[in-house]
């Protein structure tokens, strides 16, 4: 197996943590972004692979210390970027502010689009280069919906769909473009969404699927929104 550098963002928790973990032990080298250092710091003392941590704050919406950073790493290509963070709004569509609106589609939304932006010359210096859009079951069209959660479930609806647009426009620099649709795993955010309710999937455990989808779905999948779930809560 090739080793590939992959950036992945929401790299600090969760399935995130999981995927950064597994894939830097198995060769790669990480680029992990997460606002939260002292986690981030945690991963990479966790692993006895090469990871970089980038700590930064995806809602700033702002990308101008990234490219310094990995030129200062001599990182020249990334072969994979997870765009896995993820900011959850539970709260009725009537009291739901427009901060918690800006928020959810800022960090689910455009930071993922300006990502790309910022990270595209790099993508094309890769010979495979893929991007992973991380969604929810619930931001596809006709899967079960759940009270309070219009403004995550809408934005990672926009994050499918812009997979599918990105897809199409990127043919020409041979950039495939995929989406994970994850159900219900264990994470501090399922259980803000959920309080109470047990998964059947562990961060671990789904962190092992997408690990193997980053080294393999550039080979089956191109502007492909594809649910991973056993369960929807």
């Amino acid at each position: 197996m090739e080793n590939k550098t992959i950036l992945i963002t929401g790299a600090s928790s969760g399935v995130g943590y999981q995927t950064a973990l597994q894939l830097a032990e198995k060769g790669h080298t990480i680029i992990a972004l997460a606002r939260n250092v002292e986690l981030l710091n945690q991963l990479s003392s966790s692993s006895h692979g090469n990871i970089h941590s980038f700590p930064h704050d995806l809602s700033q919406l702002n990308f101008d210390t990234l490219l310094p950073f990995l030129n200062e790493k001599s990182i020249t290509k990334i072969d994979v970027l997870i765009n896995n963070a993820g900011q959850l709004v539970n709260n009725s569509f009537e009291k739901t502010t427009s901060a918690e609106l800006i928020g959810a589609y800022n960090t689910n939304v455009f930071a993922p689009y300006l990502l790309i932006q910022a990270v595209l010359p790099l993508l094309k210096n890769s010979n495979n280069p893929h991007i992973i859009n991380i969604s929810s079951v619930g931001g596809i069209q006709g899967s079960v919906k759940f009270a309070g959660l219009s403004a995550y479930s809408s934005s990672k609806g926009a994050l499918s769909i812009l997979t599918e647009c990105l897809a199409e426009e990127f043919k020409e620099i041979n950039i495939k473009v995929n989406c994970l649709a994850l159900g219900a795993v264990n994470t501090e955010m399922l259980a803000k969404a959920f309080p109470g309710y047990k998964a059947p999937l562990s961060a671990a455990e789904m962190g092992n699927y997408v690990t193997w989808f980053t080294e393999n779905g550039h080979q089956y999948f191109n502007g492909k929104i594809i649910p991973v779930a056993l369960s929807t809560p």
